[in-house]
């Protein structure tokens, strides 16, 4: 994920959520935090206890992310955020139980009395996530069109670039899925584990050629020893731990969305 598409998931984030964006620029966000993102984000739950029990006035704090440092100015000050901070795991969990489904429809401009389609796209956010002794996260964000099964990478970024709404507009109308959501979210599960499966497998052979080495070490330590203590099988679990290669697959959140587009190139 690259820091123009963090600006861009951040910014959109902040919107959905009731938060305004006070200022912003190419390299930073500063956003007027909702009560909802506030208690998600801030770790004051004594300032929100004392204030429920008391009836006082609620005074959400502001919020300034810097997603660019080089292009930031000096004397700006912000949070960091870039793909693998801890702030913005915070954010992708508190995604998941804030909206992790949401239904938008496409604004367009009215052409007339005459009624325009919405096509139906179901779109899933999913981090990969590549972990041995050493981690590597790709996210991946695709979309599937319900009624003739067009798979779109990017689909967020393509998505995002409309403007959306929560209700359906005037003169519009939404095309009856011929793909079911559930056959639907199986048909990209499964393109996300065949693009998992196709991806170098160096950092795993890397993982299992340190792990090897640091197994040899470990035998050479407890070379002497008839029967071998605890304390070695305890330390061979924790390499394994620490060594054996795994992928992780996690849906970070996901939608239908009825575009005017049917297809994407």
């Amino acid at each position: 994920m690259k820091q123009p598409e963090v600006h861009q998931y951040l910014r959109r984030y902040f919107t959905v959520n009731d938060s305004p964006i006070l200022t912003e620029s190419d390299a930073h966000l500063e956003v007027q935090l909702s009560i909802e993102l506030d208690k998600a984000l801030m770790n004051r739950p004594f300032y929100w206890h004392y204030l429920e029990k008391t009836g006082g006035v609620p005074n959400p704090m502001t919020l300034t992310v810097v997603t660019d440092q080089a292009r930031c100015a000096d004397d700006m000050k912000g949070e960091a955020v870039h793909f693998g901070s801890p702030r913005l795991r915070q954010i992708f969990e508190s995604s998941k139980s804030l909206g992790a489904f949401i239904r938008l429809y496409e604004q367009t401009p009215p052409q007339g009395q005459q009624a325009q389609p919405l096509h139906p796209w179901l779109c899933l956010n999913a981090q990969i996530s590549f972990q041995c002794d050493r981690k590597k996260d790709i996210l991946l964000s695709l979309g599937l069109n319900l009624v003739h099964g067009q798979i779109v990478p990017d689909f967020y970024d393509k998505a995002m670039s409309k403007t959306l709404t929560p209700k359906i507009p005037d003169y519009c109308f939404t095309l009856s899925p011929l793909i079911r959501v559930e056959s639907g979210i199986n048909r990209i599960k499964q393109m996300i584990r065949t693009f998992a499966e196709n991806e170098p497998n160096d950092w795993a052979v890397a993982a299992k050629k340190r792990w090897d080495d640091d197994l040899d070490l470990l035998e050479s330590f407890y070379r002497d020893y008839d029967e071998k203590p605890e304390s070695y099988l305890a330390e061979k679990e924790a390499l394994k731990e620490q060594y054996e290669p795994n992928i992780r697959v996690s849906f970070i959140n996901g939608g239908l969305l009825y575009l005017k587009q049917q297809v994407f190139s």
